[in-house]
């Protein structure tokens, strides 16, 4: 890049070195690789014709990415972009988010046309469309959903591996899709990151043994690449040091030295740029404090230049505008540091307008963005995009086939951990069998995040055709063979069953929401070891099957179960459970990809780290053929269970820890029952002026409401509101009353905080999430109080 680097990215970037704390890479110490496939005489003719063709805004447009949600097709004709992407909760156009592939292969086509139009001063240049699709493709309703990648890591299995990239690439390309944000090569280090079954291990060797094979799933093999052949590009990522933060917090602070980045952090890369990687998806998080998007000494002098990538660097969702100086819609900086494509999911057009004038301006020199522009063409030439055949758009059964939910089921059979058996396991299939538990017949809740929706919150069965729930898997196991399997959520029976299978664990989440304080499970509300509890007083032996992103403090529920299953977040096969639990025809083969906690403060548990001392070490788990033991375990966390909970303030009837109700004024209250549960909720009188206020340690809701959070209030309007309602949250007030259903039976109120905000609340510091006044006669039954990501029905009073 030559000496206009050395001096310009000084001024864009800013001086921020911190003394002695490395933020510059040395090329020379990292491992090289070169990019295999991507650059050809041929083709690079081709995109050196089409850049002379080019005028200086259809270039800059080819660098910004924007979403779906924020965009319509007619745009481009103004706004000539390179790519469009459907974040994690957005829709297909004219669809709901939750669609059939027909939805999403609609809309790529709209988008399309409209950059292909032949019309004057227009170069036709074809859309890349990317989405996450990181266990599956797992936007689309009736795709094969596959296990985690914490999951997957257990199975120490890359020729499984690459099957699953194949099959994930087929049901991509046959939504109208062509670019899959991923793999995930992150090495989680501290286990409260939200991110962290995004990765496979945190042993950088079983993430670096995946790297090429997924690669290769998703895109072929270098000569046999092509969205006509069912392939799409990967994009790796994020580049670099997610995994390693500080304290796990998302998008945060990687503190090490630079030999910790190579040997832990970068491991998966040179394999995946060996491979053929088309692009390489920058990250957040910062290295000792500078941010990714912006270091160009890792993203232009290592990545591109010692690594010998050749396809192009991506940005995150506005990742741009965290680099110090910048905003999400004027950053110069990013691509002077070497970024490509700014994913500039709502910020697109003020984006492209000052860049555009940057480039005008001579702040960006033209040879930079001939590179960038290089680089993405040549990867649209080699996907195929220039061609206009698109076979697989017509194969939407191909959409979670039979065959591709058979090698879903094999990988779930093949990620379960065994970490206890005192002879229970396996069950004869002609048992009778309860089945019990929150999660033992939800299909969302055993696929986690990033599962139809950014979080994986709001999903139902009926979302997901095709698909089998654990308890369906069993019960169908059972029938075949002559027992019988029962559904019982709470456990209950009439007639003693020979044996329980309880099926809990984790919520869905995704970054952010998934940061945790603590390891400890269900801290401060222990609901499933008080059913595990329950069935060992009636005598009934009972096997934990255990769903979770990452390995938790689970020991009172080790202690009340006689074999204990992790089962991770295994996606839409529930099947592949019964598999192994019943008949012993296939034995455990997992291995722990992830060291198992002993206490709930053991945060950053990792094998070979100075104090090692797991409950459960990196590569174990038992099998039928080799048993073992588990003495009783100690249940002291070692936390305090109250810092669990960041986002949840009312619940089955009652305000969870560190969270408080106060009543003010003319305010009573009263236990009531809710839809689903006896007291479940509390009922809440105004005779006169009052209010109603949860309160608790001060929490940073900044990044929840950038992220487009919902304060969300399940309630039953008992006495309509004679006069104004007004709902607060951190200082800002909203007039609700005509918000509020008065209408008979339960509703939900969603109000984005961004709504609070506007409102003058001060989101760096909220004490006081809920606050609900009254000035007249009101009285409303509240069972539900929450942060959540769901969007539907939200609004902004007053807006």
């Amino acid at each position: 890049m030559g000496r206009f680097n050395h001096i310009t990215l000084a001024l864009l970037l800013g001086a921020s070195a911190t003394a002695g704390v490395a933020q510059v890479a040395h090329p020379e110490r990292w491992p090289a690789a070169k990019s295999v496939g991507l650059v050809d005489a041929a083709t690079e003719a081709k995109v050196t014709a089409l850049l002379r063709r080019m005028s200086v805004e259809e270039k800059v447009g080819q660098m910004i990415q924007a979403d779906i949600g924020a965009i319509k097709p007619e745009d481009l004709r103004r706004y000539p972009l390179g790519s469009i992407l459907a974040g994690g909760s957005s829709p297909p156009l004219g669809a709901p988010d939750r669609s059939p592939a027909a939805a999403w292969v609609a809309t790529s086509r709209a988008f399309n046309a409209v950059a292909l139009e032949k019309r004057a001063g227009h170069s036709p240049i074809p859309l890349m469309f990317g989405v996450d699709a990181v266990h599956g493709n797992n936007n689309v309703v009736g795709a094969t959903i596959f296990p985690h990648n914490s999951a997957l890591g257990a199975m120490r299995d890359p020729a499984l591996i690459r099957r699953i990239g194949a099959v994930t690439a087929e049901e991509t390309a046959a939504a109208g899709i062509d670019w899959a944000f991923g793999p995930t090569l992150a090495v989680p280090q501290d286990d409260r990151w939200g991110r962290a079954y995004e990765g496979y291990s945190e042993d950088p060797a079983v993430v670096a043994s995946y790297a090429a094979a997924m690669i290769e799933g998703l895109q072929g093999v270098p000569g046999q690449q092509g969205i006509q052949r069912g392939h799409v590009a990967a994009s790796p990522k994020h580049f670099l040091g997610d995994g390693g933060t500080k304290d796990g917090i998302d998008q945060g602070d990687t503190q090490v030295d630079e030999a910790t980045l190579i040997k832990v952090h970068a491991a998966g890369y040179p394999p995946a740029i060996d491979a053929g990687a088309m692009t390489v998806m920058a990250s957040f998080s910062s290295w000792n404090g500078q941010k990714m998007h912006g270091n160009a000494s890792l993203l232009t002098d290592v990545l591109k230049r010692r690594m010998g990538f050749d396809g192009f660097v991506v940005g995150d969702w506005n990742g741009h505008g965290q680099i110090p100086g910048c905003t999400n819609a004027d950053c110069p900086a990013t691509f002077a540091a070497g970024l490509d494509m700014a994913m500039a999911p709502d910020s697109w057009k003020g984006l492209f307008d000052t860049t555009l004038a940057a480039v005008k301006a001579g702040k960006l020199p033209m040879a930079r963005i001939d590179d960038a522009v290089r680089r993405i063409l040549r990867v649209k030439m080699k996907l195929g995009l220039f061609d206009p055949a698109r076979p697989w758009e017509a194969r939407g059964a191909t959409v979670g086939s039979a065959e591709h939910r058979a090698v879903a089921r094999e990988a779930v059979a093949k990620s379960l951990v065994l970490l206890k058996n005192e002879g229970v396991l396996p069950i004869k299939p002609s048992a009778t069998i309860l089945v019990a538990g929150d999660a033992a017949d939800d299909i969302g809740r055993q696929s986690g995040g990033w599962t139809l929706s950014w979080q994986g919150d709001g999903n139902t069965n009926a979302d997901f055709p095709g698909a089998t729930s654990i308890y369906a898997g069993i019960a169908a196991a059972a029938k075949a063979a002559g027992g019988s399997a029962t559904l019982s959520r709470d456990g209950s029976f009439t007639a003693k069953p020979d044996v329980a299978i309880v099926v809990f664990g984790e919520q869905p989440y995704a970054e952010m929401r998934g940061d945790v304080r603590t390891l400890e499970f269900e801290a401060g509300d222990k609901q499933s070891l008080a059913l595990l509890k329950k069935l060992k007083a009636a005598g009934v032996p009972t096997v934990s099957v255990f769903l979770s992103g990452r390995p938790l403090w689970v020991n009172p529920e080790l202690n009340q179960s006689d074999a204990f299953v992790a089962a991770w977040f295994p996606g839409s096969e529930g099947a592949g459970v019964a598999d192994v639990l019943l008949g012993g025809t296939r034995d455990f083969s997992g291995k722990l990809s992830f060291s198992w906690p002993k206490t709930a403060g053991q945060f950053t548990l990792n094998r070979g780290a100075p104090g090692y001392d797991p409950l459960f070490a990196f590569g174990y788990g038992l099998s039928y053929a080799q048993g073992g033991r588990v003495a009783r375990l100690g249940e002291e966390s070692g936390v305090d269970a109250s810092l669990a909970n960041t986002s949840l303030f009312f619940a089955r009837g009652r305000v969870p820890a560190p969270f408080t109700l106060a009543l003010d004024g003319s305010v009573t209250r009263a236990a009531v029952d809710s839809a689903t549960a006896q007291e479940g909720a509390i009922r809440i009188g105004w005779r006169g002026a009052g209010s109603a206020t949860i309160s608790g340690p001060a929490l940073s809701l900044v990044r929840e409401t950038n992220a487009d959070l919902n304060l969300q209030v399940s309630y039953r309007v008992d006495t309509p509101a004679s006069g104004a309602v007004t709902l607060a949250l951190g200082g800002g007030k909203v007039d609700v009353a005509r918000a509020l259903d008065s209408s008979a039976g339960w509703h939900v109120l969603r109000v984005p905080l961004k709504c609070f905000r506007g409102a003058g609340a001060t989101m760096e510091s909220v004490d006081r999430p809920f606050t609900l006044t009254a000035g007249a006669p009101f009285t409303v039954s509240i069972a539900d109080i929450r942060l959540a990501t769901d969007p539907a029905g939200a609004v902004c009073p007053g807006a």
